[in-house]
């Protein structure tokens, strides 16, 4: 794998229109050892346009519910709204006065991406266009970095998207193993045509994610590897300035808190932007990506230079479009960055660009009738709205269908009189089955992610610790004191996706008492778990690859894996048998209690 110059050079913008109107907030910033312009000097204003973690959305619609999207916050998705938003700026600033880039994860997250990774794959010979590429080639991106939920199909799938992109793909912290040269564009250089007769050179630094190598390992190991992104910053923001760059943009799937969920398993901070900001001279501006937050503006003092830098994270799935306004002026020669300011713009305040809704509504009908085919029949109802605070029949379908799997697989084996254990986590409280007709996109929902399915021995006192981890997840309430669903879950900012239910034994989670003495109980078949016992734990490969760093299960043995999705496990599961009875997998194997009360 390797990259050449033409894949990374991004194409020049047309002609400037003059100074653009700048948005911006905030103090304007001084350049470090920069002379004081004169009163004539010559000026320009610039924006750079930034969306990130689009998912797979290109319309303002939820395949899982077959409506329009809909949150609590009024929110609207999609690139069809975002294409909009930039059609509007590109109005009011002049399009030669504007750059439009992304910070990853692009092709995974909806059925529509699904459907053109899995269903009607682009890597089939005549195959399909991407929709996320066809949208986002008419909307007129000029670079985007890498996600890494773009390496969940494979490097084929996503070698093909990068292909039938008009764009380069960034990631200069994606190495090819062997060679450790880049595997893909490092950057993208831009210049823009300003009045003045000199143009002004943009370079955007694509950064992705070193947790890539833990959580897409079957996709990657021994063919890529991820170092981290001050590393590769240090490395690359001198070339570029020394390559004629004015103002350097990193577009970077890397959140700004300093936080990693992977534990010791990796040397790397996989929210690390905030310290690429910081460590790293010669940055303007940082387009976050990956912690899926919104963050209009955010500024970081480089602690060499003491000159900030500012960082914006648009709110996900094409939520809001971060804008950085840029004033330049001509100094000793060259552009330099006289101030920068960042805002963001809301998609739910402009309707769907009818462009883009006329270039893919054939490939949205397709996965609309492909999402409610009929599969099965449930007899109850089932939904996962108590999902993290009561153990739910609607997880226990998936921990059933997943033990049975492993069980079936591991049967007549070395491994197979060994108990057999499943972890499941609530990953949309919304998620539900109803009572009768069972469609697709009903038991999709229930695993919106395109996890696989592993098999890993675990001791009695492995599994009580992988417990206990799980347990922070509540905020401690004492004996007595009111008890609000609402506020209970996400203690320390743990998302609901790694609180693991675990099913197959039977155990309390005493909220009252703190972090780490909370399981109480831990049974097997009725009899207390022995230490020394082992049991083979069904689990996902996020998990199972480091994933939320819960202990011992990432160097606990393989005994089995599976290359199909979770989710088509499901799926075909309900259509081999039909009928969805919860009697014959939903029990109460778990529940919060306090001194051995139960909360609920």
């Amino acid at each position: 794998m390797s990259w050449n110059r033409r894949s990374f050079l991004g194409r020049s913008a047309g002609v400037g229109a003059g100074v653009a109107v700048a948005g911006g907030t905030g103090a304007a910033v001084a350049p470090a050892a920069a002379a004081r312009p004169g009163r004539g000097a010559k000026r320009y204003s610039f924006t750079v346009m930034g969306t990130t973690d689009l998912h797979g959305h290109v319309f303002n619609w939820d395949y899982f519910t077959d409506r329009e999207y809909d949150d609590k916050g009024g929110n609207d998705v999609g690139l069809a709204k975002i294409s909009t938003l930039v059609n509007r700026v590109r109005a009011e600033r002049g399009r030669g006065n504007t750059l439009l880039i992304d910070a990853g994860d692009t092709i995974q997250g909806t059925q529509l991406s699904y459907y053109y990774a899995k269903v009607d794959p682009i890597t089939a010979e005549s195959g399909p266009v991407h929709p996320m590429a066809v949208a986002m080639n008419a909307i007129g991106y000029d670079a985007a970095a890498l996600g890494n939920h773009e390496f969940n199909y494979g490097i084929p799938v996503l070698r093909k998207f990068e292909e039938q992109c008009a764009f380069p793909l960034l990631g200069a912290n994606a190495l090819d193993a062997r060679t450790l040269r880049p595997a893909f564009a490092p950057y993208s250089m831009h210049r823009l045509r300003t009045p003045c007769g000199r143009d002004v050179r943009v370079a955007v630094l694509g950064l992705t994610n070193p947790g890539i190598a833990i959580w897409d390992k079957a996709h990657v190991g021994g063919r890529m590897v991820f170092p981290g992104l001050e590393e590769q910053a240090a490395r690359w923001v001198p070339r570029l300035r020394s390559m004629g760059a004015d103002v350097v943009v990193v577009s970077a799937h890397s959140g700004s808190s300093g936080t990693s969920s992977y534990g010791d398993q990796l040397p790397y901070v996989e929210n690390a932007a905030g310290l690429v900001a910081e460590q790293v001279p010669g940055i303007d501006a940082i387009l976050v990506g990956h912690a899926h937050t919104e963050i209009a503006e955010y500024r970081v003092v480089n602690r060499e230079t003491g000159r900030e830098v500012v960082l914006s994270e648009p709110l996900k799935w094409g939520q809001r479009l971060t804008l950085f306004d840029f004033d330049v002026v001509w100094s000793r020669g060259r552009w330099v960055v006289e101030r920068v300011g960042a805002q963001v713009l809301n998609s739910n305040e402009v309707e769907e660009d009818p462009e883009i809704v006329r270039l893919l509504g054939d490939e949205h009908g397709r996965v609309v009738a492909y999402v409610n085919q009929v599969i099965g029949r449930s007899l109850a109802g089932m939904t996962a709205a108590e999902a993290p605070w009561r153990d739910v029949p609607v997880i226990d379908l998936i921990n059933h269908v997943q033990a049975e799997t492993v069980r079936a697989a591991l049967a007549g084996g070395e491994y197979g009189s060994l108990p057999v254990l499943s972890q499941a986590s609530c990953f949309s409280r919304s998620a539900a089955v109803p009572a009768g007709e069972v469609t697709i996109r009903e038991v999709a929902g229930l695993y919106v992610f395109e996890n696989t399915l592993e098999a890993r021995v675990l001791t009695g006192a492995q599994l009580k610790d992988y417990l206990e981890y799980s347990a922070k997840y509540y905020v401690r309430t004492a004996p007595g004191a009111a008890v609000d669903p609402a506020a209970l879950t996400n203690a320390e900012g743990t998302p609901d996706y790694n609180y693991d239910a675990v099913y197959g034994v039977t155990y309390d989670i005493d909220i009252a008492q703190p972090v780490g003495s909370r399981i109480v109980g831990l049974s097997f078949e009725g009899v207390p778990v022995d230490p020394a016992a082992r049991f083979v734990l069904a689990v996902n490969n996020y998990r199972a690859s480091g994933g939320g760093a819960f202990p011992h299960v990432a160097s606990a043995p393989q005994v089995w894996a599976n290359s199909d999705e979770i989710r088509n496990t499901i799926i075909q599961w309900v259509r081999a048998r039909g009928v969805v009875d919860p009697a014959e997998f939903a029990s109460v194997g778990w529940r919060l209690t306090r001194a051995g009360t139960p909360v609920f």
